[in-house]
């Protein structure tokens, strides 16, 4: 039978996430992918290490999905410093600062999008169509159809995209979305140091259109991750590991000492997305298909995560309510929340990411004039700091 009540496409970490947070409502829910099943039960590593604000954690805890991981896969995040240039000045973010020992976990993404997969087979929330493209969706006043390449045709009273932040389905309803080409690259890898990190994440902006982080990960390894042009990443992309452990030694000023590489590479075209609209009828967006972060504050994985649980307490209301799954006064309280969660700080993010890789001389002083002020500041530090532990 390819009747359900919530038909999800994209079986990414919000999608899936979706599915177990629904699973309570006792709903028939059928989550489409166009990979096939072996990639989602085995995802390769991508190179992405998430940084997981407590709340994501909790919220992986409630959906059973954290036992999954490895404990080894975890590394905490305890403090984070920012920098401006060649400049010794650096913002600092203490856990202390908030009353915690760490502001957030770091883990890798290929393992939470296994734990995911693991925790909704084994609990039966949702049944998975893989393999699978949608060619079409037609809304009716009683129900949404997909059609897939394939000519099979699917139908479900609700839709929910999540099929990444350059949703096909998002078109194919009509919705926009504003989007922000940085015009940027950023390059991911693994290398191990000389001197110890501390768990301490680095986000250095330097001169010459380059944005250098460091993501601290367990055994003194670190997550590294180079943002710049198109062509110079490429360049780096074809280097052999020695000369591009020599290079980024160099662009870290040997302030890590000697830098191995130890990880494959991974490359990612940088642009922000944000839809016009998050629900519309008989249609709901989640995860990066209605927000897709600039990775700088790291919390993109962390807004994907709270929509899936923010729609499926809209959709438990409606129900409650005695109202359809589709009711559009409950997919609106979703997007109202959602909006005012994830809106300021988006926008905040492109503000940062923007001036932070204009290299002309006002954007210079503008820039090393809010480090040097934020830095000095500390009842700005912990505001930050309890707004993201919070989180």
């Amino acid at each position: 039978m390819n009747q359900y009540d919530i038909a999800v496409v994209g079986a990414g970490p919000a999608g899936l996430a979706f599915a177990l947070a629904a699973a309570p409502l006792g709903l028939r829910v059928a989550l489409f992918d166009q990979q096939p099943e072996a990639q989602l039960a085995d995802p390769a590593p991508d190179g992405r290490e998430i940084a997981l604000t407590y709340a994501s954690r909790a919220t992986l805890e409630r959906l059973g999905v954290w036992s999954h991981i490895p404990e080894a896969e975890v590394s905490p995040l305890k403090d984070a410093q920012v920098f401006d240039g060649p400049s010794l000045l650096a913002l600092r973010f203490r856990a202390a600062d908030a009353g915690t020992d760490a502001i957030g976990l770091l883990v890798p993404n290929h393992w939470i999008r296994r734990a995911l997969y693991e925790t909704v087979t084994e609990r039966g929330a949702a049944t998975l169509i893989t393999g699978a493209r949608v060619a079409s969706v037609v809304r009716g006043d009683r129900e949404v159809s997909l059609t897939l390449e394939d000519g099979r045709t699917f139908r479900a009273s609700l839709l929910v995209a999540a099929d990444t932040r350059f949703s096909r389905v998002r078109a194919q309803v009509g919705i926009g979305a504003s989007r922000l080409d940085f015009q940027r690259t950023m390059m991911l890898v693994r290398m191990t140091h000389d001197a110890p990190h501390g768990h301490v994440a680095w986000e250095w902006f330097g001169y010459g259109g380059q944005t250098l982080a460091l993501l601290p990960l367990n055994h003194n390894v670190s997550g590294i991750v180079v943002t710049m042009a198109h062509a110079e990443i490429a360049r780096l992309m074809a280097l052999s590991d020695a000369a591009l452990a020599d290079e980024l030694t160099r662009r870290f000023d040997g302030r890590l000492g000697r830098m191995t590489v130890v990880s494959e590479r991974f490359a990612y075209p940088l642009v922000a997305v944000y839809a016009h609209d998050f629900v519309a009828r008989r249609v709901a967006l989640i995860g990066d298909a209605a927000v897709g972060m600039h990775p700088v504050t790291a919390h993109g994985f962390n807004f994907g995560l709270a929509s899936a649980v923010r729609l499926t307490e809209a959709l438990a209301s409606a129900l409650a309510a005695g109202a359809p799954l589709h009711a559009q006064r409950h997919l609106l309280t979703y997007e109202r929340t959602h909006r005012r969660a994830t809106w300021p700080l988006y926008q905040a993010t492109n503000l940062v990411a923007t001036l932070y890789t204009r290299d002309a001389f006002p954007a210079r002083v503008a820039r090393r004039a809010a480090l040097t002020a934020a830095a000095w500041f500390r009842p700005f530090q912990q505001a930050v700091l309890k707004q993201v532990v919070a989180q």
